[in-house]
Parts: C-alpha cells; sequence; structure tokens
C-alpha cells in the first residue's frame, strides 16, 4: 500500500462518498471480490480501534447499486474510487404522425 493509498486513515467516510474496498480494508473483500461502495451511513457503534461499520450500496461499473450492504471494514484500507461517469439521458425525439396514424375525413 502506499502513502497515496492511505488517504482514509485517521478519517471517517461521509455518506455519498464512494470506495474502493479490497483487502486492504478487510480479508473478505481480497481478490475478486473486492467492490466499488457508495457510503450511505456510517455506524457510530463502538468498534475495535480503526475499525469502522459502513452502510452502503455496492455499485456496478457504470455507478447502479446493485446491492445494499453493511460492511465492516479498517479504516486505513480504505481507498476512495473515481466517481463512475455521469450519464446524462437525451430525450427521445417526438414520434412523428404518419398517414396512417391520422384520421381520415
Amino acid at each position: 500500500m502506499t502513502a497515496g493509498d492511505r488517504q482514509w486513515y485517521g478519517m471517517i467516510p461521509k455518506p455519498g462518498d464512494v470506495l474502493y474496498v479490497n483487502r486492504h480494508a478487510s480479508v473478505q473483500f481480497g481478490g475478486d471480490r473486492a467492490l466499488t461502495f457508495r457510503v450511505i451511513k456510517v455506524s457510530d457503534q463502538p468498534t475495535y480501534y480503526g475499525w469502522i461499520w459502513l452502510t452502503g450500496y455496492v455499485l456496478d461499473p457504470k455507478g447502479n447499486a446493485l446491492d445494499r450492504r453493511e460492511i465492516y471494514v479498517q479504516e486505513a484500507g480504505l481507498q476512495r474510487a473515481a466517481p463512475p461517469p455521469v450519464t446524462v439521458r437525451q430525450p427521445r425525439p417526438a414520434a412523428r404522425a404518419t398517414a396512417r396514424n391520422t384520421l381520415r375525413r
């Protein structure tokens, strides 16, 4: 882990933060079990020093929520993830009236 990866040490994530959770945060997230996680709640429940309970959503690569989870992780192992790109849906063009759709007089 490099110094840049330790940006959470001594800080608690806030709701809305997007984290990359891997083996540095907890062994249960090692290898292909790593996940991108959007925090919605940080528990104030007492824990071991340096560990926290986070509630949030597991995100897919597009930033869509897949599953709500509560995870127990080490603060020092959390890494900020690049937020998924925001996609803006373009409005669909209005349907054109065709000769079959209009009333005949």
